[in-house]
């Protein structure tokens, strides 16, 4: 119906042409007073016809509805009837040449009338109807029956043209109206019809073959920062580029916008920088060039959004995800990328790059007593030390805990890696002040250089953290390079600790006793229970050797109440008066169900608590806040009895003694050792801890004593117990059993 009202006066004009050539035909044939009522009808109802088409809006939904298909097929019948009632009134006036002519016109004006009314098939069809039936029965009757049926055919054929016309019409308004939705919808999506002042983000934009905006949208122009009724035809690469115009300054992604734009290539998602009003700003485009019905390059159609919240929340959360939020240091992730960047332009060279794995050493006692805020602090001092020692060749970040690690992109001679590595021990190793506390800590370093020492990240990280290893073991404040026995020796504690976790259960684990005598007759009093491992195929481990797996593996909970409830089950064999020491790792004493191994020890083998001593060493204390000073209390409180052991080789404190009541102090060998070699100091502190015990009613047990010199040295000095070689190694259960008898005679014999 649309389409019928674009061609309303074109289907006019038609007419007054035909009713021109008509009244020719009529002159001098036909009375002029007749010929005037019909042209006259002929032509009030096409003006009419005309009037109605051109002033009937088209419906708001785009479709016809039943009352308009009736009115306009009833305005077909009227001017069908108006245009055959012609030849019919006047077809005895007008002999047979003046109805040929006549009829003629009307062959020539129906199909015209009929396919400007196409997209109304029923007004087209009654049209064609009304004007080929009464010619078609004329000739049939009383002229030629083949001209009948050749017009018959001329009229199916004109109908079938009429619906297929109207058919292609309706699919072509189809087409046009998917298309005019989808642009609606896309509008609705990105809020173009809904917020014309640019609250919103999203907008389209297109431009034409000169790369300039055409038909710009109110929201593009804002997102643009410029006025919309100026937009359009300013340059869309200009606009993006913003400042950088002038001077050629674009940037990678305004490039490759660009290089698709001269392509004609359809890109999507694309992300690149602009300035708005002095402030940066991110765009994601989306465009698809656009060609005419002719195939012709028409420009490109797109849209837009800014994702500037989008990128700074991506920044940010990239930020957070490479960077220690404690110290604002690189964290494992990016340290981890910088190494493996370093290596491959090691790689490429043909160069060296370092890692270095930093401890930090005595930093836990820190953290454990004064507190995590103070050690919070703590760290973040010790990071800005450390940034301070880097140079563009390194990059310093924050593992995680108290562990570090520094990345040297080149290393021209390993020498300059080891003064990094001794001035950073050094640095740390200053005073630090916080809270009015002067802390003092140190750091222990590991080092491994490529290629020499791993060519991948992986590789590299793990020789460095053997080397930091082999630096703690020495006691820390040290940094070591990595050596390839380090490897083998690490390979050796995997293998011993896989052994260790199935030795308990296999029963390769064993106690043997060494005893303890009176420091002025020889006479027994205790043993100390040691822990042994006879592997089945290395053969005897050192404890010194196991001992810190078991307790770097967390195996030593269980060997520890299984040493307790054996060492407790042999000693209620001895006599009455001869005790038993038992080792307990601090690891043990942090477990709240400690006491109640212990307990179930003594109940189970019904030995009298008093006979039961539990060794424990400085380190127990300097654990705050664990409980392992209310579980020694408790244990105390069940009769048993305490010794501090290797008293002065750690963090020596008097307030220790003052937290438990211990029953004796045990003098280290090293001391003993060193007081025999004539040492002042030892002598000196082997004398003040004797006085210190005497005072608080502690027994003092001197280890090491190895011969009759070093017993005479300990007796003159005062200390009321020995345990040496000089009195016995560690014996198996069978002759200790048989010690203890001996003893239990001589006793008795007494």
């Amino acid at each position: 119906m649309f389409a019928c009202r674009q061609r309303a006066m074109c289907l006019f004009v038609t007419q007054l042409v035909a009713l021109v050539l008509a009244a020719l035909v009529l002159r001098d044939r036909v009375p002029i007073g007749r010929a005037s009522i019909w042209l006259g009808a002929v032509a009030l109802t096409a003006i009419i016809v005309t009037f109605n088409r051109l002033r009937a809006p088209p419906p708001p939904d785009q479709q016809v509805s039943l009352t308009a298909m009736r009115r306009t097929t009833w305005e077909g019948l009227a001017l069908g009837l108006c245009w055959v009632a012609g030849p019919l009134w006047f077809d005895a006036q007008l002999g047979q040449t003046g109805i040929v002519l006549l009829w003629t016109i009307l062959a020539v004006l129906a199909p015209v009338v009929a396919l400007s009314l196409a997209p109304l098939t029923m007004s087209a069809v009654a049209l064609i109807g009304v004007v080929a039936l009464p010619l078609v029965l004329q000739l049939a009757l009383y002229h030629d029956p083949v001209a009948a049926l050749a017009v018959l055919l001329f009229t199916a054929l004109l109908v079938s043209s009429v619906m297929g016309r109207a058919r292609a019409l309706a699919q072509s308004r189809l087409v046009q109206l998917t298309l005019t939705d989808r642009e609606e919808t896309v509008s609705m999506l990105l809020g173009e019809i809904a917020d014309t002042e640019g609250t919103s983000s999203d907008w389209l934009w297109e431009i034409d073959a000169n790369r300039r905006i055409i038909r710009a949208s109110p929201r593009f122009a804002y997102a643009c920062g410029i006025d919309p009724t100026a937009i359009n035809g300013m340059s869309f690469l200009q606009i993006l580029a913003g400042p950088g115009w002038e001077n050629g300054d674009f940037s990678p992604e305004l490039r490759q916008v660009a290089e698709k734009i001269k392509n004609r290539e359809s890109f999507r998602g694309l992300a690149l920088p602009v300035i708005i009003g002095g402030e940066q700003r991110w765009w994601e485009i989306t465009a698809s060039p656009r060609f005419d019905g002719n195939d012709r390059f028409c420009g490109f159609r797109g849209v837009g959004s800014d994702i500037t919240q989008q990128r700074e929340s991506e920044a940010r959360i990239n930020h957070l995800a490479r960077f220690d939020a404690l110290t604002g240091l690189p964290n494992r992730l990016l340290v981890n990328e910088a190494l493996a960047r370093a290596l491959a332009e090691a790689e490429k060279w043909r160069a060296r790059c370092a890692f270095m794995m930093i401890d930090l050493d005595r930093f836990k006692a820190v953290n454990d007593t004064l507190g995590h805020p103070v050690g919070d602090r703590l760290l973040g001092l010790v990071s800005q030390r450390l940034a301070k020692l880097m140079t563009e060749n390194e990059l310093i970040g924050r593992l995680g805990g108290d562990e570090f690690a520094v990345v040297m992109r080149e290393v021209n001679a390993t020498a300059t890696a080891e003064d990094l590595a001794r001035t950073i021990i050094d640095t740390l190793s200053q005073p630090y002040e916080i809270d009015q506390h002067t802390l003092y800590i140190g750091a222990s370093v590991g080092m491994a250089v490529s290629p020499r020492d791993g060519r991948t990240a992986e590789t590299l990280i793990r020789s460095a953290d053997l080397a930091l290893y082999r630096s703690k073991d020495r006691g820390g404040g040290v940094f070591h390079a990595y050596e390839p026995q380090l490897h083998s020796e690490a390979e050796e504690r995997r293998v011993l600790e896989m052994s260790l976790r199935r030795a308990l259960e296999k029963g390769q684990l064993h106690l043997v006793y060494q005893p303890v005598v009176n420091a002025h007759d020889g006479a027994l009093r205790s043993f100390e229970a040691l822990l042994r491992w006879n592997h089945p195929e290395i053969g005897p481990v050192s404890p010194a050797k196991f001992i810190p797996i078991a307790e770097e593996a967390r195996l030593i909970g269980p060997i520890g109440d299984w040493v307790v409830r054996t060492a407790c089950e042999e000693a209620a064999r001895w006599p009455s008066d001869i005790r038993v020491a038992v080792n307990v790792s601090p690891t043990q004493l942090h477990n709240p169900q400690f006491t109640t191994v212990v307990a179930s020890a003594l109940a189970n083998s019904r030995l009298a608590p008093s006979r039961l001593d539990l060794e424990v060493t400085e380190s127990v204390f300097l654990r705050e806040g664990t409980g392992a000073t209310r579980i020694l209390d408790q244990v105390l409180e069940m009769g048993v009895g305490l010794s501090l052991d290797d008293f002065g080789t750690g963090y020596s404190s008097l307030g220790y003694l003052g937290k438990t009541r211990f029953s004796s102090i045990k003098i280290d060998r090293s001391f003993t050792q060193a007081a025999a070699a004539g040492s002042a100091e030892a002598i000196a502190i082997i004398r003040a801890v004797v006085a210190l015990a005497t005072s608080l009613d502690m027994a003092t047990v001197a280890e090491g004593v190895e011969s009759e010199a070093e017993l005479h040295m300990i007796q003159q000095l005062g200390c009321t117990r020995i345990q040496g070689f000089y009195f016995g190694r560690p014996l198996p259960v069978m002759e200790a059993r048989a010690l203890a008898a001996r003893h239990d005679r001589a006793m008795r014999a007494a």
